[in-house]
């Protein structure tokens, strides 16, 4: 019984320190633009589920206090730590009136409301971003990659973009219903 606890121990902590190997491998790895290009003004600091260290580069910086002033609690947990909303938790999945979505933390206009479907997954998705809005990066979080949206004005997180959309381009950009403001046209 003591040699079965023992290798069963053993292959835990193994496990644990290999796993935890693998999480700590940030999402600095592949930044794309919304087109597919690598902008070499991107910067160099996204990391998974920790603060967005993004005072280099981006147009619009803050400190985390300013952050947290301007923005509500899941907000800043979505936007800035790399959160997720709950699904259907946003009343913006249902919204059908026409106009723009823009970023919470600069206003940045990101997606146009001709560009969202109802993808049936609980969050707003759009198929297609608007001209120079958002910035990728790759996502490495329980051994799946993912591709993660962020607004390129201030870095901060918006949610995903699949291959699973629809026409014209067959993406889904999964978004967080809590960082986008909806302004009509």
């Amino acid at each position: 019984m003591k040699k079965r606890y023992f290798l069963q121990a053993g292959a835990a902590a193994v496990g644990i320190v290999v796993l935890s190997r693998y999480l700590s491998f940030s999402s600095k790895t592949q930044r794309t633009a919304s087109n597919g290009t690598s902008p070499s003004s991107m910067p160099q600091s996204f990391s998974s589920k920790t603060q967005i260290a993004a005072n280099e580069g981006f147009e619009v910086t803050k400190t985390e206090a300013q952050w947290r002033k301007l923005l509500t609690p899941a907000q800043f947990n979505v936007l800035r730590l790399q959160g997720t909303e709950p699904a259907y938790s946003s009343p913006l999945a249902e919204k059908v009136a026409i106009g723009t979505y823009a970023c919470v933390g600069c206003n940045l206009p990101l997606f146009s409301s001709k560009t969202k479907f109802d993808s049936g997954t609980g969050w707003p998705s759009f198929f297609a971003p608007l001209p120079d809005a958002v910035r990728t990066t790759e996502d490495h979080i329980l051994l799946e990659t993912r591709t993660e949206v962020h607004c390129r004005r201030c870095g901060g997180h918006l949610g995903h973009v699949f291959d699973d959309g629809p026409p014209p381009t067959g993406k889904r950009y999964c978004m967080n219903g809590v960082v986008l403001n909806f302004m009509t046209s």
